[in-house]
Parts: structure tokens; C-alpha cells; sequence
């Protein structure tokens, strides 16, 4: 017997339609692989496209320790961002959007060429951005209490919920990636700080380790796609009629209210 990688996709697209999460998303005895997780997730990104979506970008995850050490794996995830999982920011976003969503804050990297192979380097990201922004990243699992592995989370597209982008483009030259402090704020109150040298030592290095390894399916990242790199602090769990901010420090900021459902 082996993966149904058609079905495993539907199946995750039917839990985020109806914000009901499953108990588990595969027979563990089938012994997936990470090159099966990844076909669940082209599979599941095709579907969404030819249903009107649009491919806008690439992520990755859990690429520092703090994001591990959170959700108990010991990989980093990747994964596409389609067009309709932008919010804009600082209106309201509405619980009955998600399942268990969770906030991370980090940079997000706009390209103004292709970028992709074997090879890549930390100098060849710098010289494919074009502007960076502060952005949130709502993760949220279709998998029940978050009870996920690497397979889980690579299926089910990096385990994206949306992204809020803020309104404060800098070239990589007016920032200091490898030493940028941020916060995210509920209701004023500080929950989470990091500091972006926690992605991978600095998040230009993180966007070279995600070309060279998902170079192994053939995927290039393309001019004008939105990437983000990896949260710079251990993702908050959202909590209804809350006003959430993230912050770089001397760089910009990010606001959204999340609201209860009706």
C-alpha cells in the first residue's frame, strides 16, 4: 500500500474549508517521505490554483530553535504562499478564519529576480531583493492540537494561515538583518521578543539554505515573489479580542485586531 498523495491533499483542503482539524493525516505504517510530504503540498497548491488562486510567494519555517523547540520538530518546513492568504493590516481578522492559529513576526523579502539552484549563496539573495518589509505570519495547523511532524507540517504547506505585510519597505542596506531585535504585542503587552541573527544566524543565510533545498524538486524562487525567511521569536497563540502588533525596532511596525467569531 502506498501514499494516496491526491487524497491526503483534498483531505487537508476539506479540514481548512471546514475549520475542523484532523486526528492525523497519515498512516504512519505507509513510511512517508519527505519527498511524498512535498507532493501532497504541489498536489494541494495545484488545486487551490486551478480553483482561481494564485502561486505569490515561498516560506520557511521553523528554522530557528525557539520555533522548534515550540511545535517539537527538529526540521525546518517550506512552503508555497498563495495569493489569498494576504490580510491587509490593521483591520480586523476574524477567528472563524482559522483553527489553532498562532503569530510569528519576521522580514519578508520582495525579489526583483529569479533565484534558485544548488548553489545558491547568501550573496546571491542580496543581490535578488529588491526591498524588505515587517511582516506577521499567521501559522495554523489542519492537524488536531498541533500534533504534527515534519510530514504534517511539509503537507500541509508549511502550515501557513495568512501574512499581514507592513507598510515600511527598506533595502537590505537601511537594515541590519543580522542583528534586528522585534516584539509582538497583545493589547500593548509585550509576549514574545526575539532577534532576527535567530534565523539561521541572519535570515539572508536562511533564504540560501530554502533555494538549495527545494533546488532538489526542481522549484526556483521568481522575480516579484514575497519570501519570508523564518519567525525571529517563538510563535504566540492568538487569543480572540486581541490587538496584535509586531515590531522591528527602528524599522517599522504591524498591527491587526483579532477578532471573536459571530
Amino acid at each position: 500500500m502506498t501514499l494516496n498523495i491526491a487524497e491526503t491533499a483534498q483531505k487537508l483542503i476539506a479540514a481548512r474549508a471546514s475549520r475542523q482539524p484532523l486526528e492525523s493525516l497519515i498512516d504512519e505504517s505507509l513510511a512517508p517521505t519527505t519527498a511524498d510530504a512535498f507532493a501532497v503540498q504541489q498536489e494541494l497548491v495545484r488545486l487551490n490554483v486551478e480553483a482561481g488562486d494564485a502561486v505569490a510567494g515561498f516560506k520557511l519555517g521553523n528554522i530557528a530553535k525557539a520555533m522548534q523547540d515550540k511545535f517539537g520538530v527538529d526540521e525546518p518546513d517550506y512552503g508555497y504562499i498563495l495569493a489569498s492568504q494576504f490580510y491587509p493590516e490593521n483591520l480586523r481578522i476574524s477567528e472563524a478564519e482559522f483553527i489553532e492559529p498562532f503569530i510569528e513576526l519576521e522580514p519578508g523579502f520582495v525579489l526583483k529576480k529569479d533565484l534558485g539552484g544548488r548553489h545558491v549563496t547568501a550573496a546571491d539573495v542580496i543581490a535578488a531583493t529588491d526591498f524588505v518589509v515587517p511582516a506577521l505570519e499567521i501559522i495554523d495547523s489542519r492537524i488536531k492540537n498541533w500534533n504534527i511532524g515534519l510530514f504534517d507540517t511539509l503537507a500541509d504547506n508549511g502550515s501557513i494561515g495568512g501574512i499581514i505585510i507592513g507598510g515600511q519597505p527598506r533595502k537590505l542596506s537601511e537594515v541590519n538583518l543580522a542583528n534586528q531585535p522585534g516584539i509582538i504585542e497583545f493589547d500593548g503587552r509585550e509576549v514574545a521578543r526575539g532577534n532576527t541573527n535567530e534565523v539561521y544566524g541572519n535570515p539572508i543565510s536562511a533564504i540560501a539554505w530554502l533555494c538549495r533545498r527545494i533546488a532538489e524538486y526542481d522549484v526556483t524562487l521568481k522575480a516579484g515573489q514575497f519570501i519570508l525567511p523564518g519567525s525571529c521569536l517563538a510563535a504566540e497563540k492568538m487569543i480572540p479580542g486581541t490587538s496584535i502588533t509586531g515590531r522591528f525596532e527602528g524599522w517599522g511596525e504591524i498591527s491587526f485586531d483579532y477578532t471573536a467569531a459571530n
